[in-house]
């Protein structure tokens, strides 16, 4: 007879741990370093420039991030670029005590924070489902708590930001947010995750160009794959527009950028609850089914902002936008986590990162055109018409349905099955999916 194995939540409360504290010291960081750039250079197109120079990198970083991650294992990269972030921040003030800070230092400091920390995440995000596995945590609540803790943070790290430039200023920020790393790094060392280390001979990638390649084209192969990609790149495109260039450029126009941030807050907030909520029950609901729903539910009050309506009912669409936009991510992570094998789960989601940070940018090149061609207004209206079409668009896409499907031999959850079957648990096969049918031949094998 086979014993059950003991579970433990160490390795579940070291990773979300590390989640916590790396995540708060980037929004710590978000606050700081353009506050630093127009203290010392009284620019505003020096803080644009160089926040365009720091997204750069993050698309190549992502993309390679992933095939490095399959490589050397998911420990070692996220002990390396979470002390390297670390080096990067602590440069700062270091920096500032040995010459005069300028657009050039400061540019270059950002663009090695930008190259380093997006490895860190997604090896961590690779981690999530065998942390998961030794607490005993289906992976639907597992993926819940973990974009919950994600979201907590950079409701957190902002206004800790906030609190420490007005207190110790913004040089000396930066020594929180390197303590944060420093932390962080020890947290995910110590961390006892299986399967984390140095992946064996037979199930490690050769060569960085050809490893990242092959999980190009195993995402290419599978429809659910492909196509989740595809519509979250383009919901990316046509949202952070409005958070980061529509809604600011409307509140600055009304002197509120008090609002502003209470409005951002607000939304985020609701992503966290959202989140927790799909933590709760989401074993118990067809991920196609809360996927769409919660797309298209997350898009109608985006519409109603684009009326820009008195500021308490702004408020409340934002916050209904974010609880029912936060079960979206945790079911994008259980589709990497049931259609990829382990071995390519780095790359897999190293490159979900990687379309997101493309589409982001894209975004804003079209947003600040479109706001001087109508007005923020009718620039609102528009991109949130663009919004409700895209999370629409779910609806019709057929390969949605296999979301539901039983995971490939291979994957994480596959794995977690077994892991039930071993412990006895329960299986409900709404969670799990109950046809194998629809299931996708070419994803069952690495290309």
């Amino acid at each position: 007879m086979t014993s059950a194995p003991t579970r433990s939540w160490a390795a579940f409360g070291t990773l979300e741990a590390s989640v916590l504290l790396s995540s708060t010291g980037n929004g710590i960081t978000m606050v700081a370093f353009p506050w630093l750039v127009l203290q010392e250079t009284g620019s505003p197109t020096a803080a644009a420039t160089i926040a365009a120079v720091a997204s750069l990198p993050l698309v190549v970083s992502m993309l390679f991030s992933g095939a490095i991650i399959d490589m050397v294992g998911r420990r070692s990269v996220a002990v390396v670029s979470d002390l390297l972030s670390m080096g990067s921040v602590l440069a700062v003030p270091a920096l500032a005590a040995a010459t005069e800070l300028n657009v050039a230092l400061l540019g270059a400091v950002a663009l090695l924070g930008a190259v380093f920390d997006p490895a860190g995440s997604t090896a961590r995000e690779a981690m999530l489902p065998e942390a998961a596995g030794r607490a005993g945590l289906r992976l639907e609540r597992a993926n819940g708590i973990h974009e919950s803790t994600f979201g907590f943070a950079f409701l957190l790290g902002p206004g800790i930001g906030g609190l420490l430039v007005s207190w110790i200023g913004a040089v000396n920020t930066f020594w929180a947010t390197g303590v944060a790393f420093a932390v962080s790094a020890l947290l995910i060392g110590i961390s006892p995750t299986p399967g984390s280390g140095r992946p064996p001979p037979h199930e490690r990638p050769r060569g960085l160009l050809p490893a990242t390649w092959a999980g190009l084209r195993y995402l290419w192969a599978d429809a659910v794959l492909r196509e989740s990609s595809i519509l979250f790149a383009v919901l990316i495109l046509v949202w952070l527009p409005i958070e980061s260039v529509i809604l600011p450029v409307y509140f600055t126009a009304i002197d509120q950028p008090a609002q502003l941030g209470f409005l951002i807050t607000a939304m985020s907030g609701g992503g966290v609850i959202g989140s927790l909520l799909y933590a709760a029950i989401g074993a118990r609901v067809r991920r196609r089914t809360a996927f769409v729903v919660s797309l298209v539910l997350c898009a109608v009050p985006v519409l109603g902002m684009s009326l820009l309506p008195p500021y308490p009912l702004m408020v409340t669409l934002g916050v209904l936008t974010g609880l029912f936009f936060g079960s979206v991510n945790p079911i994008v992570n259980l589709a990497i986590q049931h259609r990829t094998t382990n071995e390519m789960r780095g790359r897999i989601n190293g490159i979900f990162g990687s379309v997101a940070n493309v589409a982001g940018p894209i975004g804003y090149l079209i947003a600040g055109p479109l706001i001087a061609a109508v007005d923020v207004e009718r620039a609102f209206q528009v991109m949130a018409v663009l919004v409700f079409l895209a999370s629409a668009s779910a609806v019709f896409m057929g390969s949605l349905r296999r979301l539901d499907d039983p995971p490939i031999p291979g994957s994480a959850a596959s794995d977690e099955l077994l892991h039930l079957e071993v412990t006895g648990a329960h299986l409900d096969v709404r969670s799990i999916g109950s046809d194998e049918s629809g299931r996708a031949d070419d994803a069952a094998t690495t290309p």
